[in-house]
């Protein structure tokens, strides 16, 4: 809807990134700055947040703490794990938002997240337009897992996979240092998708990676793992260095962390609760070979490590952020942002806008045949898509030697 003049909502949802908050700083400053937008909320732990009134006058933020956002990890607004029903099935979340949106005179709503958030969005802004509310609703992306559909490459994705690559490089100089054998197992974030896993695959590029990588796009076997275990093994003198998708699956769908350990708990949106992947496998290589090994689970520290943040993926993030509201503003709904690479030889990222139904729920994996060596190695084809989204240093500014992240005052909004 065109020419629209009300209040802004962003709400953030979903796991943190190291980056996430420079898609708040874009929506914030780009939204402070435009005559069509009469004030500028945000909302406390996402959807959850609108729901319950609770909202912040980012107005009354100084403007170099919200310039402070793009190096500041997590979530600066709470996030949130809230399913929303259909609303054919139960309209009370939706009617709510409804008169909230109208109480406060919100026109304009953006949503930060991944996959489900995409869904939330996509839901919200199919009911606002059949109730006849007029109000422009956007998707901002965020997921280091990168496998939102339609877009090149998610905001956080590049940072977390510096941040894998760089790890498991200095991994592997300290894993064999002495004259004994070591297998290290190195579990990376990813559900379905193993593009973070297939991060290690930079570190091999400078010739100090992960032996084996294995992502969920294909089958796992405990018993041919041990197998390609022993035969790097029996080469390098027994060291070897793995990394695993904390999603890797047998041939049956069972996870792996499930078959081996106990049924974990389920999120909010009912997925299971991953993790514990490379402590059961490492358990399984060390009875069966005899040799020392490490179990490494990366966990929160992949989507938290602004301090090995790429240049380009937080200056990427601020400017999804503005792409966002300034195609509100020109009128644009219930559509998410994208990234597009532009055809040539040198690296180049364009926006665009995709249909939110489109990215709602739909995973994008890695290519079939960019995984290679019977299940145990990375092309070169994911080596020339990701290297250039790593690039750069965020020089995040420091105090006393450590990380100066935004400190928001967080002013709450009166309720109404």
């Amino acid at each position: 809807m065109k020419g629209l003049k009300g209040a802004l909502v962003f709400a953030q949802s979903g796991g943190p990134t190291s980056v996430i908050n420079a898609s708040a700083a874009g929506v914030f400053i780009e939204g402070l700055d435009s005559e069509m937008i009469t004030e500028v909320y945000g909302a406390a732990h996402g959807i959850r947040g609108i729901l319950n009134e609770e909202f912040f006058d980012m107005k009354k933020e100084d403007r170099k703490e919200l310039e402070l956002l793009k190096n500041t990890p997590s979530s600066a607004l709470g996030s949130v794990r809230y399913k929303l029903k259909d609303a054919d099935v139960d309209d009370t979340d939706y009617k709510r938002l409804l008169e909230v949106f109208k109480k406060y005179d919100v026109r304009y709503f953006f949503y930060n997240g991944g996959n489900d958030s995409m869904d939330t969005c996509n839901k919200i802004s199919k009911y606002m337009a059949k109730s006849g509310y007029e109000m422009n609703v956007i998707g901002v992306p965020k997921t280091i897992d990168n496998d939102l559909y339609g877009t090149d490459h998610c905001p956080g994705f590049a940072s977390a996979a510096k941040y894998i690559a760089t790890t498991i490089m200095e991994i592997n100089l300290d894993a064999k240092v002495y004259d004994t054998g070591m297998i290290c197992i190195i579990e990376a974030m990813g559900r379905n998708a193993g593009w973070l896993t297939a991060s290690a695959a930079l570190a091999n590029y400078k010739g100090y990676g992960a032996d084996l990588i294995y992502l969920p796009e294909t089958d796992f076997d405990v018993d041919k793992f041990v197998e390609d275990v022993k035969a790097v093994c029996a080469k390098n003198n027994n060291k070897c260095i793995v990394c695993v998708s904390e999603g890797i699956h047998d041939k049956n769908g069972t996870l792996i962390g499930e078959l081996l350990g106990k049924a974990g708990a389920r999120d909010s949106f009912g997925h299971a609760q991953l993790g514990g992947v490379a402590a059961n496998l490492a358990n399984i290589v060390k009875e069966k070979t005899g040799i020392k090994t490490r179990a490494i689970e990366l966990s929160l520290m992949q989507r938290c490590a602004a301090h090995c943040a790429s240049k380009t993926d937080v200056e990427e993030t601020f400017e999804a952020g503005r792409q966002a509201v300034k195609a509100a503003v020109r009128g644009e709904t219930d559509k998410m942002v994208c990234y597009k690479r532009k055809e040539g030889k040198e690296y180049v990222c364009e926006y665009e806008l995709l249909p939110l139904e489109l990215a709602a729920n739909t995973e994008k994996t890695v290519p079939a045949e960019w995984i290679t060596n019977n299940g145990t190695g990375i092309s070169e084809e994911f080596i020339k898509y990701a290297l250039p989204l790593i690039q750069g240093e965020a020089n995040a500014p420091k105090e006393d030697g450590l990380p100066r992240f935004a400190k928001l005052k967080k002013v709450p909004v009166a309720k109404r």
